[in-house]
């Protein structure tokens, strides 16, 4: 089965397709205590290949948004749904989803997040639990039961869609914003807030 020391998962073989496409596992990076959780769907080629999470094109979009944000991604933690590469890049399995939720479900309560950022289709409606709407729901907060108690989750288009999409951009920038002034622990105030 799965092993799993606190944040890593070492070794898994839960998913047959995966484990035969994947080089390796990705596991979530960012502080183990971050205040603000971003969960993708799951790694693609670029992130299969340097394990870790978010460092294809989109990456660069999430960069660039935090950065605009105050944020960098040393600030955040960036996950996703499923751990190892989907052959072609489909769309994880409901069963895949499944089998890698109880890894997810660790991270989120060893992490204890202020809030929760989905990245798109597959992270929102697999969290939620329920078809969502991205694009039309996009900023808006959801509670979910996740990591043993109710979350804030908030709804975001992916990152990718602002290359594809520019009117997903300002969706995106007002989720973002929502997000960086709900993380933190100083009740929403940035380091900023002091002077």
């Amino acid at each position: 089965m799965g092993t799993m020391e606190g944040l890593e998962v070492t070794e898994c073989e839960r998913c047959p397709a995966l484990v035969d496409c994947r080089s390796q596992i990705v596991n979530g990076t960012g502080p183990a205590d971050a205040d603000l959780l971003f969960v993708g769907e799951g790694p693609g080629a670029r992130e299969d290949e340097q394990g870790e999470p978010f460092v294809g094109r989109s990456g660069s979009v999430l960069d660039d948004k935090l950065r605009d944000k105050g944020l960098s991604r040393a600030d955040v933690r960036i996950t996703n749904c499923v751990r190892c590469r989907p052959p072609e890049n489909r769309d994880p399995t409901k069963e895949e989803l499944d089998n890698c939720r109880e890894y997810l479900e660790r991270e989120i309560e060893l992490v204890n997040p202020d809030v929760i950022v989905t990245l798109g289709k597959v992270p929102s409606e697999h969290l939620l639990d329920r078809d969502v709407a991205v694009t039309s729901e996009a900023g808006t907060i959801a509670n979910a039961e996740l990591g043993g108690e109710i979350r804030d989750v908030l709804i975001c288009v992916h990152p990718a869609a602002t290359l594809y999409d520019r009117s997903q951009e300002s969706t995106f920038d007002t989720a973002l914003e929502k997000a960086a002034n709900m993380g933190g622990s100083s009740g929403g105030q940035s380091s900023l807030g002091e002077f």
